[in-house]
C-alpha cells in the first residue's frame, strides 16, 4: 500500500488527504479530530500529512476552501436562467438540496464544524455571500414586476437562512430530499410572487 500511494501524482495525493480530512472533521469536529486520525483514515503516514499541510489548521482551511467552491459552482452551473420564473426557483433548489444530500460530510464541515471556531468565521462568510449574491441574482432574474426598490439582497439573505435550516436537517437525513425541496419551493413562490404578472398567474395554474 505505501509503494502505491508514493506513485500517486500529488494532486491525487492532496485530494486523498482532503477527502479523508472531510469524513474525519465531519465526525469527529474540528477540536476533537487528530492528524493521526486522519492519516490513518487516508491511509498514509503523518509525516506526509505535515509535508503537504503543515498544520490541522492549514488542512481545515484547505478542506473548506474545497468544498465552498465545489458546492458555489455546482448551484451556479445548474442556474437555468432561460427557463420560467417557478421552474428556475425549482431547478436552484433541487440542485442545491441534492448537492448537500450526495456530500453530507461536507455540508456538516461547512455549516457546523467551521462555525464552532472563529479562526475559520471569515471563510465561512465569505462562501455564504457568494451563495447569496448567486440567489440575488436568480431572485432578480425571475421576478417579472418587482414592487419598487425591492431589496433582492435582503430577500436573499433571508431565502438562504432558510435554506440552510432545512439543508442541515437533509445532511443529518432527517428529512427526505423531495419532500424539502418542494416545501421550500412552495414557500419561497409564495412570498415572491409580490404583484403577479400574467406569466406568473399561468404559472400557478400549473
Amino acid at each position: 500500500m505505501a509503494g502505491g500511494t508514493k506513485r500517486l501524482p500529488r494532486a491525487v495525493r492532496e485530494q486523498q488527504m482532503l477527502d479523508a480530512a472531510v469524513q474525519v472533521f465531519s465526525v469527529n469536529g474540528y477540536h476533537e479530530t487528530s492528524m493521526d486520525a486522519i492519516a490513518a483514515k487516508a491511509e498514509i503516514s503523518k509525516p506526509m500529512l505535515y509535508l503537504y499541510y503543515g498544520s490541522k489548521e492549514d488542512l481545515f482551511g484547505a478542506c473548506l476552501d474545497r468544498e465552498l467552491r465545489r458546492f458555489v459552482e455546482t448551484v451556479r452551473a445548474d442556474m437555468d436562467f432561460t427557463l420560467p420564473p417557478k421552474d428556475m426557483l425549482r431547478n436552484t433548489i433541487l440542485s442545491f438540496l441534492s448537492y448537500i444530500d450526495a456530500n453530507r460530510a461536507s455540508w456538516i464541515v461547512l455549516y457546523t464544524q467551521a462555525t464552532s471556531s472563529q479562526a475559520f468565521a471569515h471563510t465561512v462568510r465569505e462562501g455564504r455571500d457568494r451563495i447569496v449574491d448567486l440567489v440575488a441574482g436568480l431572485l432578480s432574474a425571475g421576478t417579472r414586476n418587482p414592487e419598487p426598490n425591492t431589496d433582492f439582497q435582503m430577500m436573499a439573505i433571508a431565502l438562504v437562512g432558510a435554506g440552510e435550516a432545512v439543508a442541515t436537517r437533509v445532511s443529518a437525513g432527517d428529512v427526505d430530499v423531495n419532500e424539502a425541496a418542494e416545501l421550500l419551493i412552495n414557500l419561497f413562490w409564495r412570498g415572491l410572487k409580490g404583484k403577479p404578472s400574467a406569466e406568473m398567474a399561468r404559472e400557478d395554474v400549473r
